[in-house]
């Protein structure tokens, strides 16, 4: 007894150990990105002069680092995946989502939730496959987070992750910057990790740039303070940009729903949901408005829920996926491609615009 008592304590002994060593490097390994940070920019020599009172076309596309396919369920939104089915799977998704966003031909394109190495994705390096195909574009990479790896779930850990934005552009960007969100100090940073957004100016012939923002809030913070303290950030940056005159269109993933009826639209999740608050418009400066026009009666989603495989009229469906844009444009159309979420849980937003 004495002999298999000892060899027991040994066993917690080791796994206490072990169990502090890992919860250590877990909170030393823990940065932030800085705030307020350069951005280095891959330039095209096929680069066009951006004119006034021209149509052009923009695209929003969060790809869940292609990893989620319509029969994928993702274990935080209370499913069973943590990781991409496969290495093959992230990238035939990723040559999909590139040939959808291609088909379009568009002007800029933003991208959210672009690995560039990371378990869940198997390595692959999305930011660079991107760039790759879209090499007649300035581009630039944003990174969100660069975590530790989590050891969670314990089957199937979801790893470490280096993942950001990317933003493509037609036009010359002559500047980006990366301005970092507030985020929760407890422990559910190391699960809703870092947040920021970029912004990309781009000259305009008239003298003034059309500042472009990628932007990804936050999806799993359950304290409302967090969700308004990033939206007010975004706002302050903004009325920096107006009153430089710029023209300014924000895109991407909002993790609040973008029409004021939305549950008219789409129905009602069946549990309360941590990203499907209604996006508090009253926050934003005077001169910037959200471009909703005939979405509500076009009723295509930009989201679905991941707690279960896809199923069309079944699974929760919304919109959160859009454009904010400054007074100093004139939108002409906006919609919501379907893909059926047959890539990512995301479908893509497109818009056609002109400077005035």
């Amino acid at each position: 007894m004495k002999k298999l008592l000892k060899i027991l304590l040994s066993i917690f002994a080791i796994l206490a150990l072990i169990i502090t060593g890992y919860v250590s490097y877990v909170y030393l390994s823990y940065h932030r990105e800085a705030d307020d940070q350069l951005l280095p920019i891959q330039s095209s020599s096929s680069a066009k002069d951006i004119q006034t009172a021209h149509d052009y076309r923009i695209m929003t596309y969060n790809i869940g680092y292609a990893a989620y396919p319509p029969d994928y369920s993702f274990f935080m939104d209370g499913g069973t995946e943590s990781r991409a089915f496969s290495k093959q799977n992230v990238q035939h998704n990723l040559q999909k989502i590139q040939g959808v966003i291609q088909e379009q031909q568009p002007d800029f394109a933003f991208f959210q939730e672009v690995d560039k190495k990371a378990t869940r994705s198997y390595n692959v390096d999305e930011v660079a496959t991107l760039s790759q195909n879209f090499s007649d574009y300035s581009s630039v990479y944003g990174q969100n987070y660069n975590s530790a790896y989590l050891f969670y779930p314990i089957t199937q850990p979801i790893g470490k992750s280096q993942s950001g934005l990317v933003t493509f552009s037609k036009g010359t960007i002559t500047e980006s910057t990366r301005y970092s969100l507030p985020i929760e100090t407890g422990f559910n940073k190391f699960f809703d990790l870092d947040r920021a957004f970029t912004v990309s100016k781009v000259p305009v012939a008239n003298g003034r740039f059309l500042s472009l923002y990628n932007l990804h809030l936050s999806a799993y913070t359950k304290d409302p303070a967090i969700q308004k303290a990033q939206i007010k950030k975004l706002a302050a940056q903004l009325k920096k940009d107006q009153a430089e005159k710029n023209y300014i269109i924000v895109g991407g993933d909002y993790n609040h729903t973008l029409l004021p009826d939305s549950e008219k639209t789409f129905g009602e999740a069946k549990e309360e949901l941590s990203w499907t608050h209604a996006f508090p418009e009253e926050l934003l400066p005077k001169g910037m408005h959200i471009v909703r026009k005939d979405l509500a009666e076009k009723a295509v989603p930009s989201v679905r829920n991941l707690n279960e495989a896809y199923q069309p009229d079944k699974t929760f469906v919304t919109l959160i996926d859009g454009f904010l844009v400054s007074d100093n444009l004139s939108v002409k159309d906006i919609q919501v491609i379907d893909t059926q979420f047959a890539y990512s849980d995301h479908n893509p937003v497109q818009m056609t615009f002109s400077l005035q």
